[in-house]
């Protein structure tokens, strides 16, 4: 492919409002979108250079697919009631610090009744991000729904960058311990103490490309440590296969562009944590506090 080609390529996908990296081994060309979940349909930004940048790509990768097979689906049915409840007899408290729950019961003051005290951690934690904290799990409009359209449209290959069985999914929501969601739940509490206004804040930083401080948004937080990504059994294989989909994505020739959950690109370790310790040169906003961006593209060359 063209070097020319390929720059157009890499200053399409950067004009969108959304963060973008970009990386480069040989002829190969790999473009990083760093996607959040939760943005609702009646947000504004900008989609069109993205869906340009990805007509022209060679390939697309996207998060892991789940693979479940009826008996999965019919175990999850038959368990649904062990996963949405605590054991009998026991309430939030029982697995709660004091002050946690004390908190909890500050938020939940205006419920109709105590139900929510005996609901699973992991279950009350996916209340408070929706009821309380502004997380939309409805009518949303993602980056990662852009690309896949505009590929779809364009026939341009699109392939996840590995697949989770449903066995091991199912095993991991109906067998983990009530006290595994704990601290999933005290993000999620946290995050419903900020309310709506702080989930409107995670997609302003996320439109502006401050990447540390949607990290550091307690919404943001909650999703990285809830399930899947804080389940002690999936999430080392989902980031373990986003690494090696990104090593293999730098030996192939022309323009490969994935999209990721931003946690996964810029968390501690993550995949650009990865890549700047192998040496690579990266384009793109700064992924840490201690990063500040250069130049007057707002990019920044980190090692």
């Amino acid at each position: 492919m063209p070097v020319t080609t390929v720059d157009e390529i890499v200053v399409s996908a950067r004009r969108t409002e959304a963060p973008i990296w970009e990386v480069k081994r040989g002829d190969s060309t790999l473009i990083l979108v760093g996607a959040i979940s939760g943005v609702p349909r009646d947000v504004e930004w900008r989609p069109e250079a993205l869906e340009a940048a990805t007509r022209r790509s060679q390939r697309i990768l996207f998060p892991q697919e789940g693979r479940a097979s009826v008996a999965d689906v019919l175990r999850l049915i038959w368990r649904i009631r062990t996963v949405a409840t605590l054991p009998r007899g026991t309430t939030t408290a029982d697995y709660l610090a004091p002050e946690v729950q004390a908190r909890l019961e500050t938020v939940m003051a205006d419920q109709k009744n105590d139900s929510w005290r005996t609901n699973s951690l992991m279950i009350l934690s996916m209340d408070l991000m929706s009821d309380h904290a502004g997380y939309e799990r409805g009518r949303t409009r993602t980056a990662a729904d852009i690309i896949k359209k505009a590929a779809r449209d364009a026939r341009i290959p699109v392939r996840p960058v590995g697949t989770v069985r449903g066995d091991e999914i199912v095993d991991s929501l109906i067998t983990a311990p009530p006290a595994t969601y704990a601290t999933c739940l005290e993000r999620a509490l946290a995050a419903a103490e900020a309310g709506p206004e702080g989930a409107a804040i995670r997609i302003s930083d996320w439109r502006a490309r401050r990447v540390p401080e949607v990290m550091a948004q307690p919404l943001e937080q909650a999703l990285g440590l809830c399930w899947p990504w804080g389940d002690p059994e999936i999430a080392p294989l989902l980031r373990r296969q986003w690494a090696e989909a990104v090593q293999t994505a730098l030996g192939e020739p022309g323009v490969t562009m994935a999209v990721a959950q931003l946690r996964v690109l810029a968390e501690p370790d993550g995949v650009l944590d990865g890549l700047a310790a192998q040496g690579y040169e990266i384009e793109g906003p700064a992924w840490k506090a201690d990063r500040v961006a250069v130049g007057s593209s707002g990019l920044t060359s980190s090692r």
